[in-house]
Formats: C-alpha cells, structure tokens, sequence
C-alpha cells in the first residue's frame, strides 16, 4: 500500500473542503436523486439455506433473536469488537477523504425521486447516484457487478459495488471498495449479544482497500462461528471466508462501468426496499457522526484537565 502523501486525493480533509467539492459537482447531485433497492440475487442460495435450518433445527430449541453470551464466547467477541475497531480508525488520508465525501454524498440524497427500474435496480441507482459526482469530483469510480458459480460446499451468486482507483504520483495504483450497505452481509440468525456488538462495530458503508476488507472480512467469519458455535450451530457455507471475498474479488465473470437503465420514478411505493435501505444508512451514518464528535470532545476535554493539573502542580517560583 503506498503512503497517503504519495496518492492524489481530490479532497482535502474538512467540513468547508467537502462543501466546495459538492459545489463543484452539483451539476449531478443538485439533479435530485435517491436510492433504491432490492435484495441481493444469489441463484442458488435460497434451497441451500433451506436444507441448512432444517438440518440444525434439530437440536437448536426455540429460535429468538438473541441467544444468551457464555463466558469465553463473550470474551472472545469482545476481542474481535476491538480489533474491528482498531481496522475502522487506521485510515490513511486518501481513505478519510474519500470516506468523508460518500457520507456527504448519501446524507444529500432524497426520498423524492429515484433512477432505475425498481424491479431490476438492485440498489444500482443509489451506487449509481454516488458514482457519477464522484467522478465529476475527479474520482476514478466505476460500478462493478461480480458473479460466480457454486463450487463444492460454498455457493454461487452475485454482488454489485463501487470500485475506485487510487493513482498515485509514482505510477502506482490502489483499489478501493464501496460498499453501501455493508453490515448486511453479516446479518445472522438468533446471534448471541455480544455479536451484535462487533457488528455494529463495523462501518456502516464500507470504504477502503481491498487489504483491510479482508482483515474485517475474516474477523467477521470468526465472530460469525463463536456466536453460531454458543448455539450449538455450524457455520453455513454462505458465511464462509470464500463466499464473502467472492463477492469483491471474484473475476470469474466480473463486469466493469456497468450501467443503469435509466427511468424517473417518483413514486415511493415502487421503491419501498430503497427507501428504508436508505434511511437505515443515513441514520447509521448519523450515528457514527455523533459517535465521533463525541469521542473528540471528549479527548478535547481531557487534554485540557492534563493541561490544568499541570499547571496546578508546577512549582511557583518565589
């Protein structure tokens, strides 16, 4: 990974510097967007998960959305809570900006007017919202759709996301994700408390390296089986280590700048699954906004305690 200084970063870091790059591309975000969506198409993968919760049902007693933490369980998911943690704030300072104008980006959206088809969109028109700005703001943005066929245990399916190209001034390149809605593909059944916890400790619109994807990626297989494994449950094939990087990586047939079709609709109950997904993401950005802010206000605080007790026991000299 190249250091932040040697990467172009259209942005620089600010509330005022992400005002004047919306300014600058509101030839596209003024038009008046939105988001939709539909759930995510995976071929084969409905009859598998079928099989699965009937073969573990057995001896799984009542289902209820949570089940209760064991000692060791809850432990070792805190651990993964603070190493998730730990992913979410080493950010370079291209991945901070970049960051920063997605969030301006979807909490500019409205609920008024959608782009697509709301029967195939696929949440394309709110990638599709987002890619075009960002690439009027001097971004490399593309859409990507990757697709891939089961293989053994693990099963076949497809997935849509943003991908941007990081040039840097040595002639190096980096590829960073966007992924708009990413905590849903972690989402499990009558999960333990504590699982909960790690999830929400991950960003709620993943952007980043395809580096530290990976690091979340496999932390989240690791919270996925001590919460299933507390409830006497075997990880499922679809939350397995291969099927989740498969949907970033696989190149098996993997299409690049696809685009949407374009159709104007205003009616919000065509578009049902696209508003809430919407409201849900800017409500999770919301949060992690204030989250933020008053994580540094409070360290603003406290260096100003250190600053005064120092002061107040510094020797006076007669």
């Amino acid at each position: 990974m190249r250091s932040s200084h040697e990467r172009r970063a259209p942005v620089a870091v600010g509330s005022a510097a992400a005002v004047n790059w919306l300014n600058r591309a509101d030839g596209v975000v003024g038009s008046g967007g939105g988001g939709c969506y539909s759930y995510e198409s995976e071929p084969d993968l409905a009859a598998m998960v079928s099989d699965f919760l009937e073969s573990s049902s057995a001896g799984g007693g009542a289902e209820s959305r949570y089940s209760s933490d064991n000692d060791s369980g809850y432990s070792d998911l805190a651990v993964l809570a603070d190493r998730i943690s730990l992913y979410k704030n080493s950010v370079d300072q291209y991945e901070s900006d970049l960051t920063m104008v997605v969030h301006s980006l979807i909490l500019s959206m409205t609920e008024s007017c959608h782009i697509g088809r709301p029967e195939t969109c696929n949440a394309s028109c709110v990638r599709s919202y987002l890619v075009k700005p960002l690439q009027s703001g001097g971004y490399s943005a593309v859409m990507c759709a990757t697709k891939w066929q089961g293989c053994g245990k693990i099963p076949g399916g497809e997935h849509e996301y943003i991908e941007v190209i990081s040039h840097g001034n040595d002639g190096c390149s980096e590829r960073y994700i966007i992924d708009i809605d990413f905590r849903s593909h972690f989402e499990i059944a009558r999960a333990v408390k504590s699982y909960d916890v790690v999830l929400s400790c991950l960003p709620p619109v993943y952007v980043g390296t395809v580096t530290k994807l990976k690091l979340y990626l496999q932390a989240m297989v690791e919270a996925a089986k001590c919460s299933l494994k507390q409830n006497s449950m075997p990880l499922p094939p679809w939350r397995s280590l291969a099927y989740l990087e498969a949907k970033w990586e696989s190149s098996s047939q993997k299409v690049v700048n696809i685009q949407v079709q374009s159709s104007v609709s205003r009616s919000n109950s065509s578009h049902r699954h696209c508003t809430e997904l919407l409201r849900r993401i800017k409500s999770c950005i919301g949060s992690e906004i204030k989250a933020k802010r008053f994580l540094v206000s409070v360290n603003c605080r406290k260096r100003q305690g250190l600053k005064i007790e120092r002061c107040h026991s510094s020797p006076v000299i007669p």
